[in-house]
């Protein structure tokens, strides 16, 4: 068994660290303000001793304010320290808006965040055990179109064409610990189904016995301005490679099983 030390216990990561603990490892993380049993981001001396100690690092945390935070405070520490995996969750962000198209890991990175983008390369460039996870949208229990459409937030929005890329967050954790015996790398984590949004609402109230909701515009919809940036992109995420060399298949391949799981 190995120690996991995760930097920004959220969503995805702390899905990671329940995975982990029931194999027998133990996990550290940190959070901004040590809450419960994790470590303050700003205690140096306490998140240097974990780094001494870890086998496996992985940081969850995205660039604010035009950088790394973690790169910022503990890169070099990161750099030199004794683990033998180390990784980094991304964002399938970094490949832009392709009309649609598939995007691979050999894709040029162009996403309209340049901090997003740098975190991304700095974070392959650090080790070369390192492991870069690049995720679409995340979903999973407690967050997905099941929730917002019990709570009235869910919206039909009319944009003929555009497409979107998903993973369970179960199917992250799947990945992340597929690549303690593979390759070190780039990889994309997505499921096998990008689809209009609209279908996983439609899928949604059906599962729910709901009202469908109306079909707006945009506009209309007024939607705040980080999801109306979620419509600013269109691609299809590929995951073969994932496939390929770290054995790795989506336990949810499209949102019909996920949702179905959530529900």
């Amino acid at each position: 068994m190995g120690h996991m030390l995760i930097f920004g216990m959220g969503y995805a990561a702390g899905h990671i660290a329940d995975r982990l603990r029931a194999r027998g490892w133990e996990v550290s993380g940190t959070t901004r303000d040590g809450r419960g049993d994790s470590i303050a981001f700003a205690d140096e001396a306490a998140v240097l001793g974990a780094l001494r100690s870890a086998t496996h690092i992985l940081s969850s945390v995205p660039p604010a304010d035009g950088t790394d935070p973690v790169l910022a405070r503990y890169g070099e520490a990161v750099a030199l320290a004794p683990a033998a995996w180390t990784g980094y969750l991304s964002s399938t962000g970094v490949y832009g808006d392709t009309g649609g198209a598939w995007v691979d890991e050999s894709t040029p990175v162009k996403g309209r965040r340049p901090d997003r983008n740098a975190a991304d390369a700095a974070w392959a460039a650090l080790r070369g055990d390192m492991c870069v996870f690049r995720l679409p949208g995340i979903y999973g229990p407690g967050r997905s179109i099941l929730d917002r459409i019990r709570e009235g937030r869910a919206h039909r929005i009319d944009l003929p064409g555009q497409v979107f890329s998903r993973v369970h967050v179960d199917d992250i954790a799947g990945g992340v610990i597929a690549s303690f015996r593979g390759p070190a790398g780039v990889y994309n984590l997505a499921d096998e189904a990008p689809c209009h949004q609209n279908r996983l609402v439609e899928w949604g109230c059906a599962l729910l016995g709901a009202p469908l909701p109306p079909l707006q515009s945009l506009d209309a919809a007024g939607l705040s301005p980080a999801a109306r940036a979620f419509y600013a992109e269109n691609r299809r995420v590929a995951n073969g490679k994932a496939k390929r060399l770290l054995g790795w298949f989506p336990r949810y391949p499209s949102f019909r099983e996920g949702l179905a799981a959530c529900l």
